[in-house]
């Protein structure tokens, strides 16, 4: 069993900075990419920020500039760091991660619970 478990989420301003965590705990073997989706009300998830195990980032052109990601991989956690916060990144957050049990077995992609993050004065 694995688990993402993310914690961070609030009611901020706009303007204001917000830092997201996550946590993988179960049976893990090893993790690739770690990451962060969102969903708004009526929208699709999209993706916000992703982080490889060698920490390569990749970032949605909406929140570049203003994110940070960051892993530490001894600890199997990510964070987001996101700065200038507008009403529009109002959402729920997904922290995300495509993780093998053990060595030898498939990667499969797991996903947190959700945390909410509302932008709004």
């Amino acid at each position: 069993q694995v688990q993402l478990v993310e914690s961070g989420g609030g009611l901020v301003q706009p303007g204001e900075s917000l830092r997201l965590s996550c946590a993988a705990s179960g049976s893990i073997g090893s993790i690739n990419a770690m990451g962060w989706y969102r969903q708004a009300p009526g929208k699709e998830r999209e993706l916000v920020a992703t982080i490889t195990n060698g920490g390569s980032t990749s970032y949605a052109a909406s929140v570049r500039g203003r994110s940070s990601i960051s892993r530490d991989n001894a600890k199997n956690t990510v964070a987001l760091q996101m700065n200038s916060l507008k009403p529009e990144d109002t959402a729920v957050y997904y922290c995300y991660g495509k993780i093998r049990r053990y060595f030898g077995s498939g990667w499969n992609d797991y996903w947190g619970q959700g945390t909410q993050v509302t932008v709004s004065s």
